[in-house]
């Protein structure tokens, strides 16, 4: 009786473990000419356009420029499908030689829609820190999904103050781990790029 039980302990854990293991990595540098899924809100001056004179990796990296305002905020990706205690990580490299404004931030919000990337239901937090302004550096944040939560955007932030309007900032490679389950949503190209492209009306929706 006692083999059987370290047995099975044994297979409980290997379990736990495999259930831990359970994700997807999708990454996604721009480079089919997409940019971002929106800001959502009426009041956001963030514009966002592909660029290549400033790339991280690859040939194109995203450009946000803030025209107006203060902080402005970009859609980057959607993750649906997720239930309480899920977690996301997400990271991205942010291009800016500044050591004060503009600069870039990773942030998150709730969206528990099932067909709009653009609900806005609460804030998911994000990472304390900022672009350094010393060129290319990377930002990243792990979120734990709250109770009665079943979708994360994933944002790129831009913030500018102090006479630094309009600024820009470069995003690049961005990458998204979440569980296995849940479907990623990321920006599709502007129609007329997506019929050069031989594309039609495909949306880019990664799921595993």
């Amino acid at each position: 009786m006692r083999r059987l039980t370290s047995i099975g302990a044994a297979l409980l854990v290997i379990g736990m473990c495999m259930s831990a293991q359970a994700t997807q990595t999708v990454n996604y540098s721009w480079e089919n000419g997409g940019t971002i899924l929106g800001t959502g809100t009426s009041n956001n001056t963030v514009t966002a356009i592909n660029v290549v004179d400033k790339v991280y990796d690859g040939s194109k990296s995203l450009e946000l420029t803030d025209t107006t305002s203060t902080a402005a905020y970009a859609y980057l990706a959607w993750v649906k499908g997720l239930t309480a205690g899920d977690t996301v990580t997400a990271s991205f490299w942010v291009y800016d030689t500044t050591s004060s404004s503009p600069s870039g931030r990773i942030w998150g919000h709730y969206d528990d829609s099932a067909t709009d990337p653009l609900e806005y239901d609460t804030s998911a937090s994000g990472n304390s820190t900022y672009s350094l302004g010393t060129g290319w550096n990377q930002l990243s944040y792990t979120w734990t999904v709250a109770a009665g939560h079943t979708g994360l955007v994933v944002e790129g932030r831009i913030y500018t103050s102090g006479g630094a309007i309009p600024g820009s900032i470069w995003l690049d490679n961005l990458s998204i781990t979440a569980p296995d389950a849940a479907t990623v949503v990321l920006p599709t190209p502007e129609p007329a790029t997506m019929a050069l492209l031989g594309l039609g009306g495909l949306i880019f929706i990664r799921r595993k």
